[in-house]
């Protein structure tokens, strides 16, 4: 990989898995970025690499964060696709917030993503988002304030909660971190 192209592994079935999860076609990609159907096709096929500046518009295009292009090692071949260890996690999101999160699914091509969200203590969303998914959370450790629809939760380990499309934030003003597992339907990362 040089400095100016992306990594190699799985970015094709990432941009795969995110154009369909939008009910894009090439041809949509293709006209948004500029490019042939072919090549957009060459890419998610891993027959050709994106570079930077590639990556970076697909991230604005799909309206995700360049990292979900990078991750860690994905172990053994015989593993790929089928287990994440640990320690090789994808992280995705860029910190921003106080808010941690990393990729638990092996990849984007399911109907759904698995995420796991540390929010560090002081972390606060501190304007409500919105998307077109359906998401449902499990609260692992610590507190975590919600709300949702304009309605007000605060939600402690042990405790889960459903957003479907409504406009939602969070805050964690306690003094420990707040764990969560979160189900995405379709994904988003």
């Amino acid at each position: 990989m040089t400095p100016t192209s992306a990594p190699t592994s799985l970015v094709g079935q990432d941009i795969r898995a995110l154009r369909t999860s939008r009910q894009m076609t090439l041809a949509d990609v293709a006209a948004r970025m500029g490019r042939s159907v072919g090549w957009v096709s060459q890419i998610e096929r891993d027959l050709s690499t994106p570079t930077m500046d590639d990556l970076r518009k697909l991230s604005t295009l799909f309206d995700v964060p360049l990292s979900i292009f990078f991750g860690k090692s994905e172990g053994p071949e015989e593993e790929r696709g089928v287990v994440v260890r640990a320690g090789a996690r994808r992280e995705i999101g860029g910190g921003e917030g106080g808010l941690v999160e990393t990729l638990i699914s092996p990849d984007l091509t399911d109907d759904f993503e698995v995420i796991h969200s540390t929010f560090l203590p002081g972390a606060k969303l501190d304007h409500a988002i919105s998307r077109p998914t359906t998401e449902v959370a499990y609260l692992m450790s610590g507190t975590l304030d919600l709300v949702i629809d304009g309605q007000s939760f605060t939600v402690t380990a042990g405790d889960s909660f459903r957003v479907r499309g409504s406009a939602y934030s969070w805050a964690n003003p306690y003094p420990a971190p707040a764990i969560a597992l979160w189900v995405i339907s379709p994904p988003v990362y």
